[in-house]
């Protein structure tokens, strides 16, 4: 049974986001993770990298995922691509990387459906 050009195109398009998404859970670990070396962040993320850009590049139709790969793209290139980056710069940026990746991911969840009902009751809500 031969598959349709649509049917292909999904199949490479569900790949593709599913490689983002994947790279974003991996660098998320390897930021809190306290024993995590700039020469062991460095491996991981390449490795990462070369398995996602040997994917056929698609257009990105959500807004969440196009920010993802700009972010994963910007900081290929602000440390792999670095000469200079080293344990000193990932300590650093650590803390700045996760609060994006956290962003990131609130703009994801975001658009999740939330019935009416509920969105009522936590407005009427009492914090204080």
């Amino acid at each position: 049974m031969a598959y349709t050009p649509k049917q292909i195109e999904k199949f490479n398009r569900q790949k593709y986001i599913a490689e983002l998404e994947k790279i974003s859970k991996n660098l998320f670990r390897l930021f809190r993770d306290e024993k995590t070396t700039s020469q062991g962040f460095m491996l991981k993320f390449e490795a990462l990298k070369k398995k996602f850009d040997q994917r056929a590049e698609i257009q990105l139709d959500s807004e969440y995922h196009q920010q993802l790969k700009a972010y994963i793209l910007r900081l290929y290139a602000q440390t792999c691509q670095n000469s200079a980056f080293d344990d000193v710069v990932l300590a650093d940026i650590k803390e700045a990387e996760m609060s994006n990746l956290n962003r990131l991911q609130k703009l994801k969840n975001g658009t999740s459906y939330k019935k009416d009902k509920h969105k009522a009751k936590r407005q009427n809500e009492d914090w204080g």
